[in-house]
């Protein structure tokens, strides 16, 4: 059989509404959802965990979640079932105590950090292999998100039903943070950081089943990955509509552009944005970015606003509720996601369900989500970015069409319901396909 390219696979043809089949009711499945770090605000993998477990859980399903930290913030008919590491990206080196030295996993942690490596998704995966050789009989099915460490496989080895979550491969992430690199030792210490990738790819290639969030996603697993792209299935991310959403009571703050971005990384592009909105200030004295997230002292985010004199006009805020994004979110008058690669781009989506103006860049998936709800500029371009920006400024009522038509499109095609109703359907066809369904 001619193996696919993954090149020459179709783009993404979006989710329909959801159809009177996804609703009939489904059976009650006793799930078991692991998360090696599920901060609550800072990354898409703890809000992946808090709302696809919430939703699956208003389905009917008993759902359980095992998660290193920072552990997630979950609905109250969710359990939480802490696996604490050594979490040393929050306290040090210098944390490590006789007691950690019974545990190899702790070891292997406390040693990758000190080479400068990251070695949390290994061993929260052995932390997980083994609370679950006492515990597998309490699950129907245990699915992953994205720690792809070799403890899945033992999980395989040991008859669990496991379905694993890729978001996108990190691959992609490591090739634009060397593409920032100016000299030679951010590079190495850039490739030692990612050197987990190794275990993505040997353990990627050797899941039966996964589950990915975009069709831009399934090609990049495929190609990167080596895993075939016609056995990845696709279920989109949800956003949730009741709390992302329009209030008539608060109104859009003129000239005021937010962005949610890891001020750091270079694979969120605000590098670009900064340059845009430079470039923009002449033309709309008063305009104002707020973003959402931290620059790191002396970094190159940092450097860059420094050099282009922007701090007066910036504002940063970090580790914020969701209802305090919800109402930047409302307040804006656009939205910017200057992404160069999203495997899905949730801020877009939550952006749009609030009804925001939305200008993306289409790297990625970001395409596949903001569609025609929202205007799509090539990433990575300043002056494209600059330009779409300028225009929704000067206006307001094409805001306001886009803004209403960017609601509809999330309520159409990305809500957690639909998810969770994807999700259990396929959970279906794992326990019957390895013969592990209840009666």
């Amino acid at each position: 059989m001619e193996a696919l390219d993954p090149a020459r696979l179709p783009l993404a043809r979006h989710p329909e509404p959801l159809t009177l089949q996804e609703l009939q009711p489904v059976r009650t499945l006793r799930i078991c959802l692991l998360g090696y770090r599920s901060h609550p605000y800072g990354g898409g993998q703890g809000v992946y965990l808090r709302y696809l477990s919430k939703a699956l859980h208003e389905l009917g399903h008993e759902v359980h979640v095992i998660s290193g930290q920072p552990y997630p913030h979950l609905d109250p008919g969710v359990r939480l079932i802490p696996m604490p590491g050594m979490n040393l990206y929050e306290t040090g080196l210098r944390s490590l105590r006789p007691r950690h030295l019974r545990s190899l996993s702790n070891v292997i942690e406390w040693l990758s950090k000190l080479s400068g490596g990251f070695a949390e998704p290994q061993a929260f995966g052995r932390r997980v292999v083994n609370y679950l050789r006492a515990h597998r009989h309490e699950y129907d099915i245990v699915h992953d998100n994205q720690s792809l460490s070799y403890g899945m496989l033992e999980l395989q080895r040991m008859g669990v039903p496991l379905v694993t979550t890729i978001h996108h491969p990190i691959t992609n992430d490591l090739r634009l943070a060397l593409a920032a690199c100016a000299w030679w030792w951010p590079r190495l210490l850039t490739r030692r950081w990612h050197s987990f990738l190794g275990m993505q790819k040997r353990v990627a290639r050797r899941l039966r089943h996964i589950v990915t969030v975009s069709e831009c996603s399934r090609r990049d697993i495929a190609r990167d990955f080596g895993v075939a792209a016609d056995s990845l299935v696709v279920v989109p991310n949800g956003v949730d509509t009741e709390v992302f959403a329009p209030c008539d009571e608060v109104g859009r703050k003129p000239l005021h552009l937010l962005a949610t971005a890891s001020a750091d990384q270079p694979l969120k592009g605000l590098a670009v944005l900064l340059r845009a909105f430079a470039a923009l200030l002449p033309a709309h004295p008063g305009l104002r970015l707020l973003v959402i997230g931290k620059p790191r002292p002396g970094g190159e985010a940092e450097k860059l606003i420094a050099a282009l004199g922007l701090a007066p006009h910036l504002d940063f805020v970090s580790g914020i509720a969701t209802a305090e994004l919800v109402r930047h979110y409302r307040e804006a008058t656009v939205v910017v996601v200057p992404s160069l690669y999203e495997g899905f781009g949730l801020p877009a989506a939550e952006a749009m369900a609030c009804a925001a103006p939305v200008v993306s860049s289409d790297g990625g998936a970001l395409a596949e989500v903001v569609g025609d709800g929202g205007v799509l500029v090539p990433a990575g371009d300043v002056a494209a970015l600059g330009g779409a920006i300028d225009a929704l400024l000067r206006d307001p009522e094409r805001r306001a069409a886009l803004g209403r038509r960017a609601r509809e499109r999330i309520l159409e095609r990305f809500c957690w319901r639909r998810a969770a109703r994807q999700m259990t359907q396929y959970y279906e066809q794992v326990l019957a396909r390895d013969g592990n369904g209840r009666s």
